[in-house]
């Protein structure tokens, strides 16, 4: 069979601590909007499949929630996801805040990719943050460790650098069928992508804890007549003095929320969206299996 007619397709996971950049890089990867993007560390909760095509290859990079010492039955099944997604792998991506550096976090990692005797792509994420001088001694504090198969300095946001650590990784992707249709973007479906868009106007929106102890769930989906849907929403809480906060004086936060999140999904689908958002009291959300099927982790019985 002639070389040029044979296709390759992988999996390439992206790791790292929280708040390193993993969102906004499959982002860039792919060149759409995928995953949520907030300045608050363990936004992402579930994997999240972004597929792009390099000439005859297709890669599925799966962003990760970032790995972090877990606390609650959510957090153990999220750093689970991630430590699950470097194992079934073809090629694993580690990505750092350069501005950060090799902190107890990224220790933390590489030695679990030690331990599961995988080596990694580096990808240095944020240099633009960091003084030019600077980068080579960290590069090198970071190879030390005979970890890494290649490092790549980048800048997910502005893109430097994004295009030659795709090309790379399409190279190291194994002979085989394409598993999507060439215009798939994603494994996300318009329901779940909705909750994760209107989740993330609720971290840019709200403070503190108020964040983690909420989640959406996207409750009814009609499609209109005018090629338009109407999309009903739940933003389910843990506490009834946290209801106040969230709908905001008159209402006003609740609405800034809806209509940030209405004019997105209308961005990412293509039509109108006329999105109806509602506040629920559910206690024991983070423990109830069904939550966690639907974003694909883990419960544990702990």
């Amino acid at each position: 069979m002639n070389s040029e007619n044979v296709t390759h397709c992988g999996f390439v996971a992206l790791i790292g601590p929280a708040n390193a950049g993993k969102s906004t890089l499959l982002n860039s990867l792919t060149g759409e909007k995928l995953s949520i993007v907030t300045h608050k560390a363990q936004t992402t909760r579930m994997r999240v499949r972004g597929i792009a095509l390099v000439e005859n290859t297709q890669i599925v990079f799966v962003d990760t929630p970032g790995i972090f010492k877990p606390q609650r039955r959510l957090d153990r099944a999220m750093v689970q996801a991630a430590w699950e997604s470097m194992q079934e792998a073809d090629s694993v991506v580690l990505v750092i805040d350069a501005a950060r550096g090799l902190n107890e976090d990224a220790k933390a990692i590489m030695e679990g990719l030690q331990r599961a005797k995988r080596s990694a792509v580096l990808a240095l994420n944020k240099i633009d943050l960091l003084p030019r001088e600077n980068l080579l001694p960290l590069t090198n504090t970071f190879n030390e460790s005979g970890l890494f198969t290649r490092t790549f300095l980048i800048s997910a946001r502005s893109g430097d650098g994004v295009e030659d650590l795709r090309a790379f990784l399409a190279h190291a992707m194994p002979s085989g069928a394409w598993l999507y249709p060439e215009d798939q973007l994603s494994d996300l479906t318009e329901r779940l992508m909705a909750s994760e868009i209107t989740r993330e106007k609720i971290f840019l929106r709200l403070h503190e804890e108020l964040p983690y102890d909420s989640t959406v769930e996207t409750e009814a989906w009609k499609e209109l007549k005018d090629g338009g849907a109407r999309v009903d929403q739940i933003i389910y809480i843990r506490r009834a003095s946290q209801k106040p906060i969230v709908l905001g004086k008159g209402g006003q936060t609740l609405k800034q929320i809806g209509e940030a999140a209405r004019l997105e999904m209308q961005k990412s689908f293509g039509r109108r969206i006329h999105l109806f958002l509602h506040v629920k009291v559910n206690e024991k959300w983070l423990d109830e299996p069904a939550r966690y099927r639907m974003m694909g982790l883990q419960f544990d019985q702990k």
